[in-house]
Formats: C-alpha cells, sequence, structure tokens
C-alpha cells in the first residue's frame, strides 16, 4: 500500500511539473516557436487604410481602423508605439494577436487593425486585433 502511494505522488508530481513548464509566465513578445496560426479572413476589408494623425483627429469610438507603419518601441504589457509618417499612438496588442513565428522589432513594417478607444481624458489607443507583416 505505501509502495502504491509513493508511486501515486511521483506520478502526481511530474504531472503537475509539466503542466506548470507548459504554462507561459507572461507576454515575452514575438517567437519562433509559437503556435500554428488560427484559421481566419484574409481577403478584402472595407476597413478603410488610415494614419495615425488621421485616427486621432477624424475616427469615432469603438470605429475600426487599419494602419501601416511600425511599432517603434514597447510601452510595458500590452501597450506599444506605433509610429507612422504622420506621427504617433499608443496601440494595445495582446501577445495572441502577433503573427506565429514572425520577428518583429522597431524596424518592421506592419499593417495593424483594430478598435479605436476614444478617451475625453487621457490617451486614446487602438486596441488591435490583427498584426500583419508587410513586405517592405
Amino acid at each position: 500500500m505505501n509502495k502504491l502511494l509513493n508511486i501515486s505522488c511521483v506520478t502526481a508530481l511530474f504531472a503537475a511539473s509539466a503542466f506548470a513548464i507548459a504554462q507561459p509566465t507572461g507576454y515575452t513578445g514575438p517567437s519562433n516557436t509559437a503556435p500554428a496560426a488560427a484559421a481566419g479572413y484574409t481577403g478584402p476589408s472595407s476597413v478603410a487604410l488610415m494614419t495615425a494623425r488621421e485616427v486621432l483627429a477624424n475616427a469615432k469610438d469603438d470605429q475600426y481602423v487599419k494602419l501601416k507603419g511600425k511599432l517603434t518601441s514597447h510601452k510595458g504589457g500590452e501597450d506599444y508605439e506605433f509610429t507612422d509618417a504622420s506621427g504617433k499612438l499608443t496601440v494595445e496588442i495582446d501577445a495572441r494577436h502577433f503573427p506565429p513565428g514572425a520577428r518583429i522589432d522597431h524596424t518592421t513594417l506592419v499593417e495593424l487593425t483594430g478598435e479605436f478607444d476614444k478617451e475625453t481624458f487621457g490617451e486614446s489607443t487602438v486596441d488591435v486585433k490583427q498584426v500583419k507583416v508587410v513586405a517592405n
């Protein structure tokens, strides 16, 4: 009985440690070991390409927008600084929205699609739902 209890405890310990190792410990940016991309629509869209300046000046709250430029810095958490020829704005990108296997840095041209969050007080942002790497 004691031997069976020991074997059960060891088996549970191995299972728990394997589960703990498999769990992510926090966002570390895009990785070459990311899982395969989920299927999704990749065809034409009626969401017009806008500049950072146009979004900040004209977009309405909850409007879907598309931007083309570079993620020039990571501000912490899900916040990144997006920059195009017209200016800069903060975008929020959940780690799952980065393309699997893509290496994205401050020199990578990307196309972002997401929802504009217009704030009366404070900084307005874009909640990004899709990140595409664009060929230069």
